[in-house]
């Protein structure tokens, strides 16, 4: 790749069901005029991005661990039923990896938006890469590990193995401000709201131009109206408006694209991986 030139890879990680109104808040509820309106799982994306740079590549998110689900899986009985996961072989994060020509060890820098099961499965693949994780994030999963919170977004039995390996984390601090990783790459530093500590990214590409990177910062469109729709789950709901209204002025004043955490009617929008790239 010549000096300057960067590919933005869109990588699809299989499918989350999830309750609606974990998404929306009150989004599905009965009504007078339909009292028995019953709730469906809603499908939604699970995801990752991976930035090839010169300067050393870049990945956003590391999706769920390949073994999430089962009897004998990594997530908790708890996490299973409430947000089942489902993904082949094709859709594991090293795999996607390979399919472009990368492993691991070819990744600079693993950005993580968050520590939820879902969004850093593959961490303890990535044994040379600079793991990027707010701090409040970082103590409050290991919080939820200490105390053994199994009905917790956490999965203990991923960070028991994370705890047992020599790992190269790097912890944004909360008073840090957004930070250059790259040329054309800005690491940006939500803080709380979605969860204790939300990290973001924002790329400029040369031919399509600012795109915003926020996952679960911002679900969905439908979060991201005036005013700001709730999800009905978050840690910090005033922070979660700050975030979201902070996000909104970024991409206003770079004419940017704000990419979701899990739009699955965007996420469908999107050039795949295997269909080809952004830059």
């Amino acid at each position: 790749m010549k000096a300057g030139l960067m590919k933005l890879h869109v990588l699809d990680l299989g499918r989350l069901r999830s309750d609606p109104n974990g998404l929306v808040g009150g989004s599905v509820m009965p009504t007078r005029s339909q009292p028995k309106r019953t709730l469906e799982l809603a499908t939604i994306p699970c995801s990752a991005y991976c930035i090839e740079h010169a300067d050393g590549n870049i990945l956003y998110d590391l999706g769920c661990h390949p073994q999430a689900m089962g009897p004998d899986g990594r997530w908790s009985e708890f996490l299973q039923e409430i947000v089942p996961y489902d993904g082949d072989e094709e859709c594991q994060l090293p795999n996607r990896l390979a399919q472009i020509g990368l492993w691991p060890d070819d990744i600079r820098y693993a950005v993580l938006s968050h520590l939820h099961n879902d969004h850093s499965g593959c961490v303890e693949f990535f044994r040379k890469t600079q793991l990027i994780v707010h701090r409040h994030e970082f103590q409050g999963a290991f919080e939820s590990f200490g105390l053994r919170r199994e009905q917790s977004p956490y999965v203990l039995r991923d960070l028991a193995v994370w705890a047992s390996r020599d790992l190269n984390w790097r912890l944004v601090e909360p008073e840090e401000g957004d930070m250059v990783l790259a040329d054309g790459v800005e690491l940006l530093n939500l803080g709380a709201g979605h969860s204790f500590g939300m990290l973001g990214l924002h790329v400029q590409l040369p031919g399509t131009g600012s795109v915003l990177l926020v996952s679960d910062a911002i679900y969905g469109a439908a979060n991201y109206e005036r005013p700001v729709r709730l999800p009905g789950f978050m840690t910090d709901a005033a922070g979660y408006r700050r975030t979201v209204e902070r996000i909104r002025q970024i991409a206003q004043r770079c004419q940017g694209q704000v990419w979701f955490g899990h739009d699955m009617q965007q996420f469908e929008t999107l050039r795949k991986s295997t269909e080809g790239w952004y830059e």
